[in-house]
């Protein structure tokens, strides 16, 4: 039943279908991100850019540009993660390019886990396809170690992503939660 369950949550993951979002400027360090969730309060997150500079960049050039404000939270697995960052709010949506998968499994070092508070980037079955989609993991899921990027990690706030994750009305054991329910990220900024 577990190896089942890990199967299925993996496969999630694998078909968050993107195709982008991009970004010029090159970040580097670490970088201190809200996400205020209307209705649920803030989020911080700690942006690391040395160990996933890809990635960081490519979340961090979005979060700049605003992207992600009045997206959506669209997807809570409760003991697992909340998904957003979709402008379709359904798990397919893209915004025009595709960044490389800084896991090992694509030749990547990244020494980040898929441990709870971790913020990764989902992406389709390929390795190269994630973008502006991400969750946030409500427990450890290190048997993801290897396949998705992570990038930064929860400072403050995990209670917010309980709470989604626990009560927030889903349809269905993939967790998508009708676009009426899904908590709205009013903002995202860097501090």
């Amino acid at each position: 039943m577990k190896k089942t369950v890990a199967l299925i949550l993996a496969l999630l993951l694998l078909t968050a279908a993107l195709s982008g979002c991009g970004g010029d400027k090159t970040w580097n360090g670490k970088h201190e991100v809200e996400i205020t969730v209307k209705d649920y309060g803030t989020i911080t997150l700690e942006i690391d850019a040395d160990k996933a500079p890809v990635t960081a960049s490519n979340f961090l050039n979005l979060v700049k540009k605003g992207f992600y404000n009045n997206l959506t939270i669209y997807r809570a697995i409760d003991g697992f993660a909340i998904y957003g960052g979709d402008p379709n709010k359904n798990g397919t949506g893209t915004s025009g390019s595709t960044i490389t998968g800084e896991f090992t499994s694509n030749g990547y070092n990244n020494p980040m886990s898929n441990v709870r508070g971790a913020i990764g980037m989902a992406r389709g079955i390929n390795k190269d396809s994630a973008s502006c989609q991400f969750y946030i993991l409500q427990n450890n899921a290190t048997y993801l170690d290897g396949d998705f990027a992570v990038f930064g990690n929860v400072t403050s706030g995990m209670e917010i992503v309980d709470r989604i994750a626990s009560t927030v009305p889903v349809t269905g054991s993939d967790g998508h939660i009708t676009v009426d329910n899904q908590p709205v990220i009013t903002s995202m900024k860097v501090k």
